[in-house]
Parts: C-alpha cells; sequence; structure tokens
C-alpha cells in the first residue's frame, strides 16, 4: 500500500462538495502551502542554454507558456533548446483559478508576432513546434486567424517543420476551429483539465461539453490531425471520476492523452487536495491504454507540452 498525501480543504467548499465553487482568494490564501512528496524533483539548476533561449524569446518580444504558466520543467526544456511559444499576447481573458497566467485586459493584436516567431524558430533550428495561446475572447474568432498565419510562414520558412497548436474552446465558434484545422496542423491538443464536477471549481468560464466537442470535430476533420488533450489531478477528484473521463475523451476520437499532477503556482490559486504516488500515475496510464488510447503520457511532472513530440512520433509516422 503507498502512502497518500492530502493537504488541507477549504471548508464548505471543499472540492468533495457537489459541483463546488472555487473559495476566494482569501480564502485560498489561508491555506498553508505544503512540501513536495520526495517522488517530485524539479531540476534546480540554470545552464548556459536556459540563459540563451530566455534571451531570444525576450529580445524578440515573444512570451512562453514555459515562463508565463511557471511551468516546473522550464529549466530542463529551456536547456534543451525548446520552449512553447505563446501566442496573442500574454494577459488571458478568463479566469481559471489553477493557472498562473496573468488575467487582464489584453493589449492590442499583435500582427507581426507570427513573423518574429518564425524567426526565432529558425534561430533555434527547430523541427517540431509546440505554440499554444492565451484566451482571447475579445477576438471574433478567438485568435484562430493568428494561428493560421503562424503556421504559414513556419511552412514558408521549412516545409518540414512539426507543428503542434494547443487551442482554447475557441467560445465554441466552430468556423474559427476550422480555420485552425485547415491550416495543415500535425497535432490539434485542447486540454480538459479536470472532471465534469470541478468544472466550476477549476475552470468557472468552460465546459466539459464544449471541450470534448472540440476533440470530437478536430478528431472527424479531414484532413484529420493527431488529436490530443491533457488534465491534471489532485483537486479533489475520485479515481472513478477520472476513469469516467477518460472513457468521455475516448469517445471523442482523442489519440493521446496527458496526465500530470497540479502543483500550485502561488496562495492565490486553488490548494492541492492529494499528491498522486508514481504508482497511481501508472495504473492511470495502463487503463487509459486499456481503454485504447494511442499514447497516454502519466505522471507527477507532465504537461501538455512537455516533450510533446515524444508523445505524438510514433502516431505522426503512422500518418505520413
Amino acid at each position: 500500500m503507498h502512502k497518500v498525501f492530502f493537504t488541507q480543504s477549504v471548508g464548505e467548499r471543499s472540492a468533495h462538495s457537489q459541483n463546488p465553487k472555487a473559495p476566494s482568494k482569501s480564502e485560498r490564501a489561508m491555506v498553508p502551502p505544503t512540501r513536495l512528496p520526495r517522488w517530485i524533483k524539479v531540476k534546480s539548476s540554470f545552464g548556459p542554454n536556459y540563459q540563451r533561449v530566455k534571451s531570444i524569446l525576450k529580445e524578440n518580444g515573444l512570451f512562453s507558456v514555459c515562463q508565463e504558466a511557471a511551468c516546473p520543467n522550464i529549466r530542463e526544456c529551456f536547456e534543451e533548446g525548446t520552449a512553447t511559444f505563446m501566442i496573442l499576447g500574454n494577459r488571458c481573458t478568463r479566469g481559471c483559478t489553477f493557472c498562473d497566467v496573468i488575467k487582464a485586459q489584453p493589449l492590442a493584436l499583435d500582427e507581426e508576432e507570427p513573423a518574429r516567431l518564425a524567426s526565432v524558430v529558425a534561430e533555434l533550428k527547430l523541427k517540431q513546434v509546440v505554440i499554444t495561446t492565451v484566451t482571447r475572447d475579445d477576438l471574433p474568432d478567438g485568435g484562430a486567424s493568428m494561428f493560421a498565419r503562424t503556421i504559414e510562414l513556419l511552412r514558408r520558412q521549412d516545409n518540414e517543420v512539426n507543428v503542434e497548436f494547443l487551442i482554447s474552446d475557441l467560445r465554441g465558434n466552430w468556423d474559427a476551429l476550422s480555420l485552425i484545422l485547415n491550416s495543415g496542423v500535425d497535432v490539434l491538443a485542447h486540454n480538459v483539465e479536470t472532471v465534469q464536477r470541478l468544472h466550476k471549481r477549476v475552470r468557472p468560464a468552460m465546459k466539459l461539453e464544449r471541450s470534448l466537442e472540440v476533440l470530437r470535430r478536430a478528431s472527424n476533420f479531414k484532413p484529420r490531425p493527431v488529436v490530443k488533450t491533457g488534465f491534471m489531478v489532485g483537486l479533489g477528484e475520485t479515481f472513478e471520476e477520472l476513469v469516467e473521463l477518460m472513457h468521455q475523451i475516448y469517445e471523442t476520437g482523442t489519440d493521446i492523452v496527458t496526465i500530470g499532477q497540479y502543483l500550485r503556482p502561488s496562495p492565490a490559486h486553488l490548494p492541492i487536495e492529494r499528491y498522486y504516488t508514481p504508482d497511481e500515475f501508472k495504473e492511470l496510464a495502463r487503463i487509459g491504454t486499456e481503454i485504447g488510447f494511442g499514447h497516454v503520457e502519466s505522471g507527477p511532472l507532465v504537461r501538455s507540452s512537455y516533450k510533446a513530440f515524444n508523445q505524438s512520433k510514433k502516431l505522426l509516422s503512422k500518418a505520413c
């Protein structure tokens, strides 16, 4: 039997109740930080390539989700010369309670951003590129045209570059989704993040049904990209709810699922309800594989964009 690490939950709005709302910031701040279990080890050193990638992004006025969302893998990925680019600025129009990206009124659209991103990809000599975005509900197409323009410029300089997009739900704008899918993207990702019962608590402006529809439409699109999603654990869900979520995802036709431990960015964010053990992550991967997914990436520090093309390379090779 493996020890399960629990943290303090928040009063009557505990994540274990039915359809719980998110606690207020003051309530969240009352929950003290917790010590990470021994199996969660984040690389602490900063190598020379880390500083190089960070400087190149800064000099070109580009953002990475690695920095903006306080990803625990940033040192490792930057040191390997990779980054997940974040377009459409760094201000999100939604208020998800788990995410460290800035919530604020977005700045004006930067029409030169795609060209700068393409230039940096060439400078870093990348053959595989992951691009995500803040949610831009202020834009009629949610930023879909900027995704399409970015991949156009990337393929203009290197027709063989593999591109993964990690997109928002676009508020259910299916024409905008079609624009992104028509761009020729290799991997289309959209994260469901959590189980049905916890959506109000974790991402109140979104709906699981809409996210599943994004995945379903991407899976049915021709030409079809590899379709991917991810979710977190440790927010108060039950193991049975996670299995149910995987079945819901599989029914959409999704190929890849990533599963990682939620880590609280600050006291202003949702508290961690529990830490899952390595054996539990292995069991989730086993169940996902048994359900039928093409690939399941499951582990404490797994994130959707972490070593993304290691997740999809087999499926991409089959599509060639």
